[in-house]
């Protein structure tokens, strides 16, 4: 291949526009997805004080449990209640963060859809507690559930979700159907079923309908926690309904035309061939994808010069050898003589300036070998999804800790190109 590996791509994609996505009134929730340790939250938490800094009052709920959200908007700490950040928004604008706590979630749906005494059974069922705390598929559950909640509310004309760090990016679509797989599930059915037949013909039923069965589940899961699980059922029998219907109906708000999926990845093959396999299932879900923010993605100021150019020039600066330094400062030094006047650089002079001009050739080469890297990356989505918009975020040079640096990614993200490119 020619020097033009390292240049720009022929294949442009159509440039993600954040900024008039994030004025336009009609976009009332933004989902950020992907892999994880791509900037999920990062990006969320950026596009959140971008917005509110053009005016609108938006929330950002992250499932991070890390703390570095919180400390980056100057928050002491986040929780599952919207806490306002300040000194954020323009004219009306403003900014509220929260952080999904799914057991916390999980109880604030038993209390409202359950009378009191209901309420109290379930929450202290140890079956109930191990589920709301960490059973597969919880967390993505209680997320959709807390989107819901806030739509519902509708204190915010803009809602911003980091989705989970799941080892599979689709388990945040997966989540509803997958509860009510469970729900439906014919285990659920047979535990449920002594409770609708009631009193002592459902113990019967139980004990005939079980009896097959009953001493293998005892085994695996013992006596003790299969009867919590039965007394579990039987509490949360009335609400199973609700747990659908909330959840089919949390789907839809993700297909209407107020919502916008931005898919979050890194400009290397694993992470984008997931985004790859997600902006396929976004649109076999008829799911509306604004784009894919690449981030960390590494630019120059010197383009022009090739990686090659760049290794040829320092090689032969290298090969010029290095010369005895002691007719220059060295031998100076030496000698005892006083410094005269600035004169000519000297050999060693020279010498110097070399190496830390071949140094910096050969860090450049890298860079744009990186680069090049890079782009040929991209160019395997692109081609493939041609149509995707894309904004492209400069790689910072540390991590973001504050306001200043969120706003840093905001400008980056709105300018959707890197810098230097």
């Amino acid at each position: 291949m020619s020097e033009g590996v390292d240049t720009v791509g022929m294949d442009t994609p159509p440039r993600l526009a954040v900024d008039r996505l994030l004025d336009d009134r009609e976009t009332r929730i933004i989902v950020c997805c992907g892999a994880g340790g791509v900037g999920k939250t990062t990006t969320a938490a950026a596009l959140g004080v971008r917005a509110a800094g053009r005016g609108r009052k938006a929330v950002v709920l992250t499932i991070d449990p890390a703390r570095r959200l919180a400390q980056s908007m100057g928050i002491d700490s986040l929780d599952n209640t919207p806490r306002k950040v300040e000194t954020v928004g323009a004219g009306d604008g403003e900014l509220h963060a929260m952080m999904l706590d799914m057991k916390r979630t999980f109880d604030e749906i038993v209390e409202a859809h359950a009378d009191g005494e209901r309420a109290r059974a379930i929450l202290a069922n140890p079956f109930y507690q191990s589920l709301s705390a960490g059973f597969a598929g919880t967390q993505e559950y209680m997320a959709m559930e807390k989107l819901g909640q806030l739509r519902a509310r509708d204190d915010w004309d803009l809602i911003i979700v980091d989705t989970p760090p799941s080892r599979s990016a689709l388990d945040f679509l997966d989540a509803p159907k997958r509860l009510g797989s469970f729900l439906d599930g014919k285990f659920i059915r047979v535990l449920m079923a002594p409770a609708k037949v009631g009193g002592r013909a459902g113990m019967k039923f139980l004990n005939v309908g079980m009896s097959m069965m009953t001493g293998t589940l005892s085994k695996l899961m013992g006596a003790s926690l299969l009867k919590d699980v039965q007394t579990f059922v039987a509490a949360m029998d009335t609400m199973f309904g609700g747990f659908r219907t909330r959840a089919d109906a949390t789907f839809r708000l993700l297909q209407a035309p107020g919502t916008a999926f931005l898919v979050v990845a890194a400009p290397e093959a694993d992470a984008l061939r997931e985004a790859a396999y997600f902006v396929e299932r976004l649109a076999a879900e008829r799911m509306p994808l604004a784009g894919l923010v690449l981030n960390r993605v590494h630019g120059s100021g010197a383009a022009q010069l090739s990686a090659e150019r760049a290794s040829a020039a320092a090689e032969n600066l290298e090969e010029g050898g290095i010369v005895d330094q002691e007719s220059g400062k060295a031998g100076l030094r030496d000698s005892g003589a006083e410094p005269t006047e600035p004169s000519e650089p000297t050999e060693g002079d020279t010498a110097v300036v070399d190496r830390i001009t071949a140094g910096l050739l050969r860090l450049h080469a890298e860079r744009m070998q990186v680069i090049a890297r890079e782009q040929r990356t991209r160019d395997r989505f692109t081609s493939l999804h041609p149509e995707v918009a894309v904004a492209e975020v400069a790689a910072l040079p540390g991590d973001v800790h504050d306001l200043a640096g969120l706003r840093a990614i905001g400008e980056r993200l709105a300018a959707g190109v890197p810098a230097g490119a």
